[in-house]
């Protein structure tokens, strides 16, 4: 499901929401929420944060940032990409984060 649901993260002194979070789809087997993010580091870091703030405010809510070499590793493993690209994903040792399917397993 495409941004299936919003959810408030900021309110004003009223209580009235200020900001939203909408991750970008919603897989219902798995009770998870995906939020895709891109290569500019801003956009990634300011994304990061929101799902912090989210999984702080929502605990039973689960969500996973997939990042853009995790959508390219699908693009392979699913023959939508050459795998000659493979060489430009590789994850160096010690990199700390998850690799997709430990993402979709926990």
């Amino acid at each position: 499901m495409y941004e299936p649901t919003s959810f408030d993260v900021e309110w004003d002194r009223n209580g009235t929401p200020t900001q939203r979070f909408t991750p970008d789809f919603y897989l219902p087997t798995f009770d998870l929420y995906i939020e895709i993010t891109t290569l500019n580091q801003k956009l990634v870091t300011k994304k990061n944060r929101k799902v912090r703030r989210l999984m702080t405010l929502y605990p039973d809510v689960r969500c996973k940032v997939l990042y853009q070499r995790d959508y390219l590793n699908l693009l392979i493993k699913y023959g939508l990409e050459e795998p000659s690209q493979k060489n430009l994903l590789a994850v160096p040792e010690g990199d700390g984060e998850a690799s997709l399917g430990g993402m979709l397993a926990g």
